[in-house]
């Protein structure tokens, strides 16, 4: 007996497919699919959705791999870390820039003194605020002939041979992260102190070494590694100053 045209079996006779979606999902579905073959260039215009579609793989059948899918997927992790290295060193051009521009204003209050006493005050209250400090001060090694001279607020008398022994021999600038502030440098302050700056002063032959020290509360403010440039160019600023202000040789 024939088997009647509107009793075969759907698929072929294999009976019936699972359901792998929701009806509203694959009208979804269709609906996407007929968008894209109406605007075949939408994704040339929006390459970015690329890095969050999935690519089919593709089954040879032959036994062989495919590697396509692995190589977009490394390709997209690659992506991912220049994106993230991108950005990370847009932002340290930004914060470099916010640092330049921090220094550049503190120098010009520093030029607008009108005494060396004024000189000394901006540096260590001003400029400190200015650079997002909590303390900047200025040590100077006693020696046998400045014992007994004034003392000048901010200026704090180191022991001698004191700025070799935080900074070492011949060494200009050290930072420091972490570490509990030195009363001998930053006076009442110290215990706020969490990490630090240290500049050696060369302000003149006729005067003692001397020591620019710059502390923050922030334990990482200051650490090594950090560039050095904008710090050296305040602290030859600092000299310069004080030299003009006291009248004295280079």
């Amino acid at each position: 007996m024939t088997r009647n045209q509107r009793d075969a079996a759907p698929n072929g006779g294999a009976g019936k497919a699972p359901v792998e979606a929701t009806e509203s999902e694959t009208l979804a579905a269709n609906g996407v699919a007929d968008f894209l073959r109406s605007h075949p260039d939408f994704l040339a215009r929006h390459p970015e959705l690329l890095d969050v579609l999935t690519p089919p793989a593709r089954d040879r059948g032959d036994g062989v791999l495919d590697l396509q899918q692995f190589m977009v997927e490394r390709l997209r992790d690659e992506l991912s870390e220049m994106a993230a290295a991108r950005d990370a060193l847009v932002a340290t051009g930004r914060g470099n820039l916010s640092a330049q521009a921090r220094v550049h204003k503190a120098i010009l209050a520093l030029l607008a003194a009108r005494s060396f006493e004024h000189y000394i005050e901006t540096l260590t209250t001003d400029v400190a605020v200015t650079l997002d400090l909590d303390i900047i001060t200025i040590g100077v090694e006693q020696t046998n002939d400045n014992g007994s001279r004034t003392h000048t607020a901010g200026v704090c008398r180191l022991e001698p041979n004191m700025v070799d022994c935080l900074l070492g021999p011949r060494q200009v600038i050290a930072l420091h992260a972490d570490i509990a502030g030195d009363e001998a440098v930053f006076g009442a302050a110290a215990g706020l102190v969490r990490s630090e700056a240290l500049i050696r002063l060369s302000i003149s032959e006729a005067t003692p070494v001397a020591l620019l020290a710059l502390g923050s509360r922030n334990a990482e403010h200051f650490q090594e590694g950090q560039g050095t440039e904008l710090l050296s160019f305040l602290a030859r600023v600092v000299e310069s100053g004080i030299r003009g202000w006291l009248n004295l040789p280079t």
